[in-house]
Protein backbone atom coordinates (compact mmCIF):
# COMPACT_ATOMS: atom_id res chain seq x y z
CA UNK A 1 0.00 0.00 0.00
CA UNK A 2 1.44 3.20 -1.02
CA UNK A 3 2.43 5.77 1.96
CA UNK A 4 2.69 9.31 0.99
CA UNK A 5 5.10 11.41 3.09
CA UNK A 6 3.71 13.55 6.45
CA UNK A 7 2.78 17.17 5.35
CA UNK A 8 2.94 20.69 7.19
CA UNK A 9 0.49 22.33 8.72
CA UNK A 10 -2.41 22.91 6.52
CA UNK A 11 -5.75 25.43 6.68
CA UNK A 12 -9.34 23.80 7.88
CA UNK A 13 -11.42 26.61 6.08
CA UNK A 14 -14.79 26.41 3.64
CA UNK A 15 -14.56 27.92 0.57
CA UNK A 16 -15.61 31.56 0.61
CA UNK A 17 -18.46 31.21 -1.83
CA UNK A 18 -18.73 27.88 -1.89
CA UNK A 19 -22.52 26.64 -1.38
CA UNK A 20 -23.09 25.47 1.98
CA UNK A 21 -24.65 21.55 1.72
CA UNK A 22 -26.52 21.73 4.53
CA UNK A 23 -29.29 20.89 6.20
CA UNK A 24 -28.76 16.98 4.44
CA UNK A 25 -30.45 15.70 2.70
CA UNK A 26 -32.34 19.07 2.15
CA UNK A 27 -35.42 16.96 0.10
CA UNK A 28 -36.38 15.01 3.05
CA UNK A 29 -36.49 17.79 5.29
CA UNK A 30 -38.70 19.88 3.10
CA UNK A 31 -40.76 16.26 2.19
CA UNK A 32 -41.35 15.67 6.10
CA UNK A 33 -42.72 19.04 6.71
CA UNK A 34 -45.01 18.74 3.52
CA UNK A 35 -46.06 15.42 3.95
CA UNK A 36 -47.08 16.09 8.11
CA UNK A 37 -48.93 19.10 6.43
CA UNK A 38 -50.90 16.85 3.67
CA UNK A 39 -51.85 14.19 6.77
CA UNK A 40 -53.30 16.36 9.32
CA UNK A 41 -55.52 17.72 6.75
CA UNK A 42 -56.19 14.18 5.65
CA UNK A 43 -56.52 13.28 9.24
CA UNK A 44 -59.27 16.28 10.44
CA UNK A 45 -62.76 14.36 8.91
CA UNK A 46 -61.91 11.56 11.28
CA UNK A 47 -61.55 13.25 14.41
CA UNK A 48 -65.67 13.56 14.08
CA UNK A 49 -66.09 10.63 12.11
CA UNK A 50 -65.31 7.81 15.23
CA UNK A 51 -63.41 5.69 13.76
CA UNK A 52 -60.88 3.86 15.77
CA UNK A 53 -57.87 5.27 17.07
CA UNK A 54 -54.77 3.22 15.69
CA UNK A 55 -52.87 4.53 19.30
CA UNK A 56 -55.51 3.72 21.96
CA UNK A 57 -53.45 5.79 24.34
CA UNK A 58 -54.38 8.84 23.25
CA UNK A 59 -58.24 7.96 22.90
CA UNK A 60 -58.48 11.04 25.81
CA UNK A 61 -56.84 13.57 23.89
CA UNK A 62 -58.72 12.87 20.62
CA UNK A 63 -62.13 12.89 22.68
CA UNK A 64 -60.89 16.46 24.00
CA UNK A 65 -59.76 18.06 20.81
CA UNK A 66 -62.88 16.70 19.14
CA UNK A 67 -65.12 18.85 21.55
CA UNK A 68 -63.23 21.89 21.51
CA UNK A 69 -62.99 21.15 17.38
CA UNK A 70 -67.35 20.60 17.88
CA UNK A 71 -67.05 24.88 18.71
CA UNK A 72 -65.05 25.37 15.43
CA UNK A 73 -66.50 25.59 12.13
CA UNK A 74 -64.65 22.97 9.47
CA UNK A 75 -63.32 24.97 7.11
CA UNK A 76 -61.93 28.08 9.38
CA UNK A 77 -60.10 25.25 11.25
CA UNK A 78 -58.67 24.06 7.97
CA UNK A 79 -57.21 26.86 6.49
CA UNK A 80 -55.98 27.55 10.73
CA UNK A 81 -54.13 24.23 9.79
CA UNK A 82 -52.98 25.46 6.32
CA UNK A 83 -51.71 28.80 7.88
CA UNK A 84 -49.63 27.12 10.66
CA UNK A 85 -48.10 24.42 8.16
CA UNK A 86 -47.31 27.45 5.85
CA UNK A 87 -45.91 29.54 7.85
CA UNK A 88 -43.38 26.77 9.74
CA UNK A 89 -42.32 26.18 6.32
CA UNK A 90 -41.57 29.37 5.25
CA UNK A 91 -39.78 29.76 9.11
CA UNK A 92 -37.67 26.69 7.64
CA UNK A 93 -36.79 28.20 4.19
CA UNK A 94 -35.86 31.36 6.14
CA UNK A 95 -33.60 29.80 8.47
CA UNK A 96 -32.01 27.44 5.87
CA UNK A 97 -31.58 30.96 3.71
CA UNK A 98 -29.91 32.45 6.87
CA UNK A 99 -27.69 29.65 7.15
CA UNK A 100 -26.71 29.35 3.71
CA UNK A 101 -25.66 33.49 3.32
CA UNK A 102 -23.87 33.72 6.66
CA UNK A 103 -20.22 34.57 6.41
CA UNK A 104 -19.15 32.43 8.83
CA UNK A 105 -16.63 29.77 8.02
CA UNK A 106 -14.11 27.34 10.62
CA UNK A 107 -10.57 28.85 10.41
CA UNK A 108 -8.28 26.69 12.43
CA UNK A 109 -4.30 25.57 11.42
CA UNK A 110 -3.92 21.75 11.70
CA UNK A 111 -1.16 20.65 13.05
CA UNK A 112 1.66 18.52 11.36
CA UNK A 113 0.89 15.32 9.66
CA UNK A 114 2.94 12.95 11.19
CA UNK A 115 2.59 9.58 9.12
CA UNK A 116 -0.16 8.56 6.51
CA UNK A 117 -1.04 5.76 4.57
CA UNK A 118 -4.11 6.12 1.98
CA UNK A 119 -6.56 8.65 3.07
CA UNK A 120 -5.60 8.29 7.03
CA UNK A 121 -3.00 10.45 8.45
CA UNK A 122 -1.86 11.04 11.97
CA UNK A 123 -2.21 14.89 12.99
CA UNK A 124 0.21 15.93 15.95
CA UNK A 125 -2.26 18.88 18.06
CA UNK A 126 0.83 18.21 20.56
CA UNK A 127 3.25 21.27 21.90
CA UNK A 128 6.58 19.06 21.50
CA UNK A 129 8.23 21.58 23.44
CA UNK A 130 6.38 20.17 26.40
CA UNK A 131 7.47 16.82 25.92
CA UNK A 132 4.14 15.38 27.04
CA UNK A 133 2.66 11.44 26.78
CA UNK A 134 1.07 10.77 23.36
CA UNK A 135 -2.76 10.11 23.67
CA UNK A 136 -4.14 8.59 20.37
CA UNK A 137 -7.81 10.20 19.54
CA UNK A 138 -9.74 7.79 17.38
CA UNK A 139 -13.03 9.79 15.91
CA UNK A 140 -15.56 8.15 14.13
CA UNK A 141 -15.37 6.72 10.59
CA UNK A 142 -18.34 8.87 8.77
CA UNK A 143 -17.56 12.33 10.28
CA UNK A 144 -14.80 14.48 10.03
CA UNK A 145 -12.72 14.61 12.93
CA UNK A 146 -12.43 18.49 13.83
CA UNK A 147 -15.67 18.41 15.95
CA UNK A 148 -12.76 17.61 18.34
CA UNK A 149 -10.93 21.23 17.78
CA UNK A 150 -13.84 23.13 16.24
CA UNK A 151 -12.77 26.52 17.56
CA UNK A 152 -10.36 28.17 19.80
CA UNK A 153 -13.03 28.00 22.88
CA UNK A 154 -14.41 24.68 21.80
CA UNK A 155 -11.30 21.81 21.12
CA UNK A 156 -10.95 18.88 23.46
CA UNK A 157 -7.58 18.35 21.43
CA UNK A 158 -5.83 21.88 22.31
CA UNK A 159 -6.93 21.83 25.46
CA UNK A 160 -5.01 18.31 26.50
CA UNK A 161 -2.23 19.65 24.73
CA UNK A 162 -2.16 22.57 27.26
CA UNK A 163 -2.71 20.17 30.15
CA UNK A 164 0.83 18.88 29.28
CA UNK A 165 -0.39 15.84 26.83
CA UNK A 166 0.40 14.97 23.11
CA UNK A 167 -3.10 14.64 21.54
CA UNK A 168 -1.98 12.17 18.33
CA UNK A 169 -5.66 12.79 16.36
CA UNK A 170 -7.05 9.64 13.52
CA UNK A 171 -8.33 11.46 10.43
CA UNK A 172 -9.61 8.65 8.36
CA UNK A 173 -10.24 11.50 5.32
CA UNK A 174 -12.72 10.03 2.45
CA UNK A 175 -12.63 6.32 1.42
CA UNK A 176 -10.02 6.29 -2.45
CA UNK A 177 -11.18 3.53 -4.79
CA UNK A 178 -9.09 0.74 -2.93
CA UNK A 179 -10.21 1.74 0.28
CA UNK A 180 -13.76 1.44 -0.36
CA UNK A 181 -13.31 -2.22 -0.22
CA UNK A 182 -12.24 -1.94 3.57
CA UNK A 183 -13.92 -3.68 6.63
CA UNK A 184 -13.74 -2.57 10.04
CA UNK A 185 -11.08 -5.31 10.29
CA UNK A 186 -8.78 -2.89 7.66
CA UNK A 187 -9.65 0.41 9.43
CA UNK A 188 -8.52 -1.31 13.17
CA UNK A 189 -5.87 -4.50 12.54
CA UNK A 190 -4.25 -1.77 9.36
CA UNK A 191 -4.35 1.39 9.60
CA UNK A 192 -5.47 1.86 13.39
CA UNK A 193 -2.96 -0.46 14.69
CA UNK A 194 -0.40 1.42 12.42
CA UNK A 195 -0.78 4.73 14.17
CA UNK A 196 -0.80 3.26 17.37
CA UNK A 197 2.51 1.97 16.63
CA UNK A 198 4.09 5.39 15.84
CA UNK A 199 2.01 6.67 18.68
CA UNK A 200 3.97 4.24 20.68
CA UNK A 201 7.59 5.15 19.50
CA UNK A 202 7.13 8.33 20.14
CA UNK A 203 6.11 8.09 23.87
CA UNK A 204 8.56 5.19 24.32
CA UNK A 205 6.27 2.89 25.60
CA UNK A 206 2.31 2.31 26.13
CA UNK A 207 -0.28 4.98 24.93
CA UNK A 208 -3.59 6.18 26.43
CA UNK A 209 -6.17 6.29 23.93
CA UNK A 210 -9.44 8.10 23.69
CA UNK A 211 -12.48 7.20 21.39
CA UNK A 212 -15.01 9.39 20.29
CA UNK A 213 -18.47 8.14 19.14
CA UNK A 214 -17.85 5.23 16.27
CA UNK A 215 -14.13 5.64 17.08
CA UNK A 216 -14.78 4.54 21.10
CA UNK A 217 -15.85 0.69 19.43
CA UNK A 218 -12.66 1.18 17.18
CA UNK A 219 -10.03 2.28 20.41
CA UNK A 220 -11.66 -0.80 22.67
CA UNK A 221 -11.08 -3.23 19.92
CA UNK A 222 -7.51 -1.42 19.80
CA UNK A 223 -7.51 -1.79 23.28
CA UNK A 224 -8.29 -5.89 23.34
CA UNK A 225 -6.36 -6.46 20.79
CA UNK A 226 -3.13 -4.92 21.85
CA UNK A 227 -2.94 -4.90 25.74
CA UNK A 228 0.60 -4.43 26.20
CA UNK A 229 0.38 -1.32 23.92
CA UNK A 230 -2.49 0.84 25.49
CA UNK A 231 -2.32 2.41 28.92
CA UNK A 232 -5.80 3.21 29.09
CA UNK A 233 -8.51 3.65 27.54
CA UNK A 234 -11.52 6.53 27.22
CA UNK A 235 -14.17 6.15 25.63
CA UNK A 236 -17.19 9.08 24.59
CA UNK A 237 -20.51 8.52 23.59
CA UNK A 238 -19.30 5.23 22.16
CA UNK A 239 -22.29 2.62 21.98
CA UNK A 240 -22.07 -1.06 22.67
CA UNK A 241 -25.05 -2.71 23.34
CA UNK A 242 -27.33 -1.96 20.36
CA UNK A 243 -30.43 -3.37 21.53
CA UNK A 244 -30.10 -1.91 24.90
CA UNK A 245 -32.62 0.84 23.88
CA UNK A 246 -34.96 -1.73 22.20
CA UNK A 247 -35.25 -2.79 18.55
CA UNK A 248 -36.97 -0.69 16.63
CA UNK A 249 -34.10 0.34 14.38
CA UNK A 250 -32.78 -3.24 14.50
CA UNK A 251 -36.27 -4.29 12.92
CA UNK A 252 -35.98 -1.84 10.16
CA UNK A 253 -32.67 -2.57 9.55
CA UNK A 254 -32.81 -5.93 9.00
CA UNK A 255 -36.57 -5.35 6.87
CA UNK A 256 -33.91 -2.53 4.54
CA UNK A 257 -30.51 -5.13 4.89
CA UNK A 258 -31.15 -6.57 0.99
CA UNK A 259 -31.59 -2.74 -0.16
CA UNK A 260 -29.13 -1.21 1.71
CA UNK A 261 -26.52 -4.57 0.23
CA UNK A 262 -27.78 -4.11 -3.14
CA UNK A 263 -26.98 -0.04 -2.65
CA UNK A 264 -23.66 -0.26 -1.31
CA UNK A 265 -22.47 -2.77 -4.04
CA UNK A 266 -23.43 -0.59 -7.01
CA UNK A 267 -22.05 2.99 -5.13
CA UNK A 268 -19.34 1.27 -3.30
CA UNK A 269 -19.74 3.07 -0.46
CA UNK A 270 -22.61 3.99 1.88
CA UNK A 271 -23.64 7.49 0.92
CA UNK A 272 -23.40 10.58 2.87
CA UNK A 273 -26.85 11.73 2.22
CA UNK A 274 -28.01 8.01 3.32
CA UNK A 275 -26.35 8.30 6.69
CA UNK A 276 -27.50 11.60 7.34
CA UNK A 277 -31.18 10.14 6.90
CA UNK A 278 -30.81 7.28 8.91
CA UNK A 279 -29.72 9.79 12.10
CA UNK A 280 -32.46 11.98 10.93
CA UNK A 281 -35.09 9.19 11.12
CA UNK A 282 -33.91 9.08 15.24
CA UNK A 283 -36.21 12.73 15.38
CA UNK A 284 -37.45 13.73 12.17
CA UNK A 285 -38.56 17.22 13.21
CA UNK A 286 -35.37 18.19 15.30
CA UNK A 287 -33.58 19.73 12.33
CA UNK A 288 -36.83 21.38 11.47
CA UNK A 289 -36.87 22.73 14.76
CA UNK A 290 -33.49 23.83 14.66
CA UNK A 291 -33.47 25.84 11.91
CA UNK A 292 -36.67 27.57 12.56
CA UNK A 293 -34.99 28.93 15.37
CA UNK A 294 -32.09 30.11 13.66
CA UNK A 295 -34.38 32.15 11.30
CA UNK A 296 -35.33 33.89 14.59
CA UNK A 297 -31.71 34.18 15.53
CA UNK A 298 -29.42 37.66 15.06
CA UNK A 299 -27.01 37.05 12.00
CA UNK A 300 -24.77 39.13 14.21
CA UNK A 301 -24.74 37.18 17.30
CA UNK A 302 -21.56 34.70 18.81
CA UNK A 303 -24.42 31.83 18.95
CA UNK A 304 -25.25 32.56 15.23
CA UNK A 305 -21.75 32.27 13.86
CA UNK A 306 -21.71 29.06 16.42
CA UNK A 307 -24.59 27.19 14.78
CA UNK A 308 -23.07 27.95 11.26
CA UNK A 309 -20.05 26.44 12.40
CA UNK A 310 -21.07 23.39 13.78
CA UNK A 311 -24.01 22.70 11.27
CA UNK A 312 -20.88 22.90 8.79
CA UNK A 313 -19.41 20.03 10.31
CA UNK A 314 -22.67 18.12 10.43
CA UNK A 315 -23.30 18.45 6.90
CA UNK A 316 -19.56 17.85 6.12
CA UNK A 317 -19.91 14.20 6.23
CA UNK A 318 -17.87 11.16 4.98
CA UNK A 319 -18.75 8.20 3.36
CA UNK A 320 -18.66 4.62 4.58
CA UNK A 321 -16.81 1.97 2.52
CA UNK A 322 -19.05 -0.74 1.73
CA UNK A 323 -17.84 -3.46 3.92
CA UNK A 324 -17.10 -1.51 6.97
CA UNK A 325 -20.68 0.01 6.38
CA UNK A 326 -22.63 -3.57 6.20
CA UNK A 327 -20.78 -4.74 9.17
CA UNK A 328 -22.35 -1.57 11.15
CA UNK A 329 -26.33 -2.04 9.87
CA UNK A 330 -26.18 -5.55 10.37
CA UNK A 331 -22.71 -6.62 12.73
CA UNK A 332 -24.15 -3.75 14.69
CA UNK A 333 -27.33 -2.87 14.81
CA UNK A 334 -29.36 -5.68 13.74
CA UNK A 335 -27.39 -8.48 14.99
CA UNK A 336 -26.00 -6.67 18.34
CA UNK A 337 -22.03 -8.10 17.90
CA UNK A 338 -20.05 -6.19 20.35
CA UNK A 339 -22.65 -6.83 23.22
CA UNK A 340 -22.86 -10.56 22.62
CA UNK A 341 -19.36 -10.92 21.91
CA UNK A 342 -19.40 -12.27 17.94
CA UNK A 343 -18.21 -9.31 16.56
CA UNK A 344 -14.68 -10.12 15.07
CA UNK A 345 -11.95 -7.96 13.44
CA UNK A 346 -9.14 -9.78 11.50
CA UNK A 347 -10.51 -13.02 12.53
CA UNK A 348 -10.08 -12.60 16.17
CA UNK A 349 -13.54 -11.80 18.36
CA UNK A 350 -13.68 -8.69 19.73
CA UNK A 351 -14.19 -9.06 24.03
CA UNK A 352 -14.45 -5.96 26.04
CA UNK A 353 -13.74 -8.17 29.52
CA UNK A 354 -10.25 -8.18 27.81
CA UNK A 355 -9.23 -5.40 28.07
CA UNK A 356 -7.16 -4.84 30.77
CA UNK A 357 -5.95 -0.98 30.34
CA UNK A 358 -7.79 1.38 32.90
CA UNK A 359 -11.24 2.58 31.31
CA UNK A 360 -13.48 5.70 31.48
CA UNK A 361 -16.80 5.19 29.80
CA UNK A 362 -18.08 8.88 29.48
CA UNK A 363 -21.69 8.50 28.81
CA UNK A 364 -24.11 11.90 27.88
CA UNK A 365 -27.61 11.35 29.47
CA UNK A 366 -29.33 13.72 26.98
CA UNK A 367 -27.32 11.71 23.71
CA UNK A 368 -30.08 11.21 20.91
CA UNK A 369 -27.69 9.45 18.87
CA UNK A 370 -26.09 6.73 21.12
CA UNK A 371 -28.86 5.82 24.10
CA UNK A 372 -27.04 6.03 27.43
CA UNK A 373 -28.11 2.40 28.31
CA UNK A 374 -25.66 1.11 25.04
CA UNK A 375 -22.61 3.11 26.27
CA UNK A 376 -23.19 2.13 30.28
CA UNK A 377 -23.73 -1.51 28.91
CA UNK A 378 -19.70 -0.94 27.96
CA UNK A 379 -18.50 0.20 31.18
CA UNK A 380 -20.08 -3.02 32.59
CA UNK A 381 -18.46 -5.40 30.09
CA UNK A 382 -14.54 -3.94 31.22
CA UNK A 383 -13.72 -5.05 34.06
CA UNK A 384 -13.01 -2.14 36.75
CA UNK A 385 -14.38 0.26 34.13
CA UNK A 386 -15.07 3.81 35.37
CA UNK A 387 -18.27 5.15 34.28
CA UNK A 388 -19.05 9.35 34.33
CA UNK A 389 -22.75 10.42 33.27
CA UNK A 390 -22.22 14.04 32.49
CA UNK A 391 -25.58 16.39 32.11
CA UNK A 392 -24.92 17.11 27.78
CA UNK A 393 -25.92 15.52 24.60
CA UNK A 394 -23.50 13.85 22.10
CA UNK A 395 -22.04 16.79 20.44
CA UNK A 396 -22.21 19.21 23.11
CA UNK A 397 -20.35 16.45 25.12
CA UNK A 398 -17.40 17.71 22.92
CA UNK A 399 -18.27 20.58 21.18
CA UNK A 400 -20.86 22.59 23.49
CA UNK A 401 -20.67 25.54 25.85
CA UNK A 402 -20.43 23.31 29.06
CA UNK A 403 -17.72 20.74 26.81
CA UNK A 404 -15.17 22.30 29.34
CA UNK A 405 -16.52 21.58 32.41
CA UNK A 406 -18.20 18.57 31.79
CA UNK A 407 -15.26 17.00 29.64
CA UNK A 408 -12.23 18.18 29.10
CA UNK A 409 -11.10 18.66 32.87
CA UNK A 410 -12.52 15.65 34.24
CA UNK A 411 -10.66 13.64 30.98
CA UNK A 412 -7.65 15.51 31.48
CA UNK A 413 -7.46 14.80 35.73
CA UNK A 414 -8.36 11.63 34.98
CA UNK A 415 -5.33 10.69 32.06
CA UNK A 416 -3.10 12.16 34.19
CA UNK A 417 -3.84 9.96 37.40
CA UNK A 418 -3.47 6.94 35.33
CA UNK A 419 0.02 7.78 33.65
CA UNK A 420 1.18 8.92 37.57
Amino acid sequence: MTKRPPTGPTKHRRSPGAPRLGPRPLPLHVAIQVMTWMSSRAALPSLTSGLQLWRPELEGQVRELAAALAEVEPEVFARAVDDLARRRLADFARGVGAYHRHPATRARVAPNCLWSEGSTRLLDYGDKGLGGAPVLVVPSLINRPYILDLADDRSLLRFLAGAGFRPLLVDWGTPDVQERSFSLGDYIAGRLESALAVARRLGGGAVDVVGYCMGGLLAVALAARRPKDVRSLATLAAPWDFHAAGMAKATLLRTAAPHLRDLVRVLGTLPVDLIQALFASLDPYATIKKFRGFARMDPAHQSARRFVVLEDWLNDGVPLAGPAAMECLIGWYVENQPALGTWRVAGEPVIAGKVRAPTLVVVPERDRIVPPASAQALAAAIPGAQCRVVPAGHVGMVAGSSAAKVLYHPLADWLGRTAA
